[in-house]
């Protein structure tokens, strides 16, 4: 069954705040493999003209993609997660997300299509911090996989 298009505008609450720290920064950059020392030496983001650490550009997907949870889990929105591949993801950055950042995200859902039997969803991630000052836009796309037939 297609999902309900009167939900594309709808927001969720903003999440808790969400502490970065440098030790997930540094953890999460060994794991895409990405050397680039802004990631792990203060001294070097310093250098760059960063307060400390910067994250990698897809750390914040660990982030957004939680806080789209109120979408994937909202019941009246009918969404079978079972059936959920991930289809798409892009990044808009006003600045680095930082060590010592506290992100807090709005999800919005954007639009609702159906397409051979297969919803699309897509969802917008709003990261701010603490101060209220926007970090960076999350777009993420899932789409719902039409169920096999008997």
């Amino acid at each position: 069954m297609a999902l309900d298009q009167s939900f594309v505008g709808r927001s969720y609450p903003p999440t808790v705040p969400y502490e970065v720290g440098r030790e997930k920064i540094r953890e999460f950059a060994e794991a895409v493999g990405d050397a680039n020392p802004a990631y792990t030496d203060a001294e070097a983001a310093k250098a760059l003209g960063h307060p400390d650490v910067i994250a990698p550009p897809t750390f914040v997907f660990a982030i957004t993609f939680k806080a789209a949870g109120q979408v994937f889990t909202d019941p009246q929105l009918g969404l079978d997660y079972s059936r959920v591949v991930h289809g798409d993801q892009k990044f808009a950055y006003r600045r680095p997300v930082r060590a010592g950042d506290r992100l807090t995200v709005v999800s919005t859902i954007e639009a609702i299509k159906s397409m051979a039997g297969n919803d699309i969803l897509d969802v917008r991630g709003e990261v701010h911090d603490e101060a209220g000052e926007h970090v960076v836009t999350a777009w993420t796309k899932l789409v719902a996989r039409a169920a096999e037939e008997a």
